[in-house]
Formats: C-alpha cells, sequence, structure tokens
C-alpha cells in the first residue's frame, strides 16, 4: 500500500507544474504533526495556507497517507515533516519528493545536532524523533521552519524573524515554568510509565526516569514479557501513577496495572499524556505550549504527594 501511495505522489509531481497558490493568494504549506503546525501558525499566520496532516490522536508511527494528502503535498508549496523515522508511513514519500525537486520537504527535527539526539537503542545510528518533547532541542525546530519560511517567501523574511524571536523567547519561558514544576516531585517519586517510549527527552530535561510498555515506535508490539517486566517495576518501586496516551490504545497500560493489582499493589491511571500529537485546536492542549503545560501538570498531579496522599 505505502508503495502504491509513494508511486502515485511521484506521478503526480514528476506531471504537474509548480504548485500553485492558494485561491487568496497565500502559500500552501503542509505539515504532518501538530507541534510543526504550530510553529508554521505562530511564524507565518495569514501569511500561508497551513494544512497539519495528522490532527489530534493520530499515530504518526503507523500512519500512511490518504488520496487528499497526496493531493494536498502535491499543491504545496512547501512541506516540513518531523523525520528520524517519525513519519515512517511517509518516509519513501518525502524522498520521491526532494529527489523530484519541485518542492522542498524538510525534514525539521534533523536539524537538531547528531550530539543532542537520544540513540533509538544504544550503539544504534537510528534516533528518537520525540524531540519536541524538550523545548530547549525544539528550538533548532523552531530555526529550521524559520528558514524554510524564508527561501520560499523571502518577502516575509522580517515578519519570520521577528515572530522565530518571540516563539524562542516563549520556549525559555516554558522550560523555567517546567522546571519549577518538576520540583513538586520527590527525586525518588520521578519514574514516568507511559504506553509507548515517546518521553525520553521530556525525562532527561526534567529528571524523570522514564519506562514504557511499547518501544519508541508504536509499529512495534509490546509483549507479555514486556508487561510483566514493567508490572515488575512499577510493584517494586511502589509508583503509585501510570500514564495513557492520546494517540495509543490504553489496553497495555490496563494490562499492567492490572497485574500490579494482582500482585497486591494499587496504582492508578494518572490521566492521558500527549505523545505524537496535540490536543483539539479548541482546547487547553490545542498548541504545542498547551499541550506541554498539560503534560507536566498532568504527571506532577499524579506523582507528587500532594496529588496522592
Amino acid at each position: 500500500m505505502r508503495l502504491r501511495l509513494g508511486f502515485i505522489l511521484v506521478l503526480l509531481v514528476i506531471l504537474s507544474g509548480c504548485a500553485a497558490p492558494a485561491a487568496d493568494g497565500r502559500i500552501r504549506v503542509v505539515a504532518t504533526i501538530g507541534p510543526i503546525g504550530d510553529i508554521v501558525q505562530a511564524l507565518a499566520g495569514e501569511r500561508v495556507a497551513l494544512r497539519t496532516m495528522l490532527g489530534p490522536g493520530i499515530d504518526p508511527h503507523t500512519y500512511v497517507a490518504t488520496e487528499s494528502d497526496l493531493f494536498a503535498l502535491q499543491e504545496a508549496r512547501l512541506i516540513l515533516y518531523n523525520g528520524l523515522h517519525l513519519e515512517a508511513g511517509l518516509s519513501r514519500v518525502f524522498t520521491a519528493i526532494n529527489r523530484s525537486g519541485r518542492i522542498p520537504a524538510i525534514a525539521v527535527a534533523e536539524a537538531v545536532p547528531e550530539a543532542l539526539r537520544l540513540r533509538w537503542a544504544e550503539g544504534d545510528k537510528v534516533y528518537d524523533p520525540h524531540v519536541w518533547h524538550d523545548p530547549q532541542r525544539w528550538r533548532y525546530a523552531v530555526e529550521a521552519v524559520r528558514d524554510a519560511l524564508i527561501a520560499v517567501d523571502p518577502a516575509g523574511s522580517a515578519i519570520y524573524r521577528q515572530r522565530s524571536d518571540q516563539y524562542l523567547a516563549e520556549l525559555q519561558t516554558l522550560d523555567a515554568e517546567l522546571r519549577a514544576l518538576i520540583g513538586q516531585i520527590p527525586p525518588e517519586r520521578r519514574i514516568l510509565v507511559t504506553a509507548h517510549d515517546a518521553f525520553q527527552y521530556f525525562g532527561q530535561a526534567y529528571g524523570l526516569r522514564v519506562e514504557a510498555v511499547q518501544g519508541i515506535s508504536t509499529a512495534s508490539e509490546a509483549s507479555a514479557a514486556d508487561i510483566r517486566a514493567l508490572t515488575e517495576l512499577v510493584v517494586a518501586n511502589r509508583i503509585p501513577a501510570i500514564f495513557v496516551e492520546t494517540s495509543v490504545s490504553p489496553r497495555t497500560i490496563e494490562a499492567v496495572q492490572n497485574a500490579a493489582r494482582a500482585a497486591g499493589h494499587e496504582v492508578r491511571v494518572g490521566g492521558e499524556l500527549y505523545s505524537d500529537s496535540l490536543g483539539d485546536p479548541d482546547g487547553p492542549a490545542g498548541t504545542y505550549f498547551g499541550m506541554m503545560r498539560h503534560n507536566m501538570q498532568t504527571i506532577v498531579a499524579a506523582l507528587a504527594p500532594a496529588g496522592l496522599d
């Protein structure tokens, strides 16, 4: 299926001319995930017609482009995706687009220096793609989006630079807020257990040990051994709360909860975290900053002593 869609897109790109602007003259931009779309919206505003392909609750690890996605990509003047193998089902599509040379497709997370990336596995050359969970690393993606917008719309250069400076300053403020919040959790309670391994950057940034049922990609199924090992960790450390994710089925976390209960330890589901997508556009987690605050507030409410004792 992926090969067929990629082949269709190659034909569309080769047979099409230059991407046309939207009917109102705005530049068409496609972003794959919400955190990238949030940057584009903040920096470009009404200068672009933005389409974010993956909405709330959609898992980018297993997503395959629809026919409407393919036409949107073909009509775009600029495509911005995360990269680092996050959008695994779309990687051949973006490779084909870049080879055609007609539409720039930029992997913004790959702007993060290799020294600041976390490896998928020890000694592996593949990197964890979830870099947006650390605002200090995500600044490189903001700069990559800014530069890409300037390249396709030089007339907006001053706007993009001014707004990116503001966004970067807000990332610094956010980072300070999150560091203050994590201080409410005693070090011995800073163990974050989630459905899949999306929070290692978050954990490294804010001093949390992160454990998950599934690996970095949700394409790999959790085994009974994975659930058993995580249950043993939860019970041994008397972890008070574990977390489900909005883009991942809750069944594996519920399995850990049930197994811990059978072992004599009651652990509750501390709430939903946004791992691979933002929340509803009209909700408090509908922006990058809102999503990050929601996640930290949810974690602190569940793990800090005042939230439980």
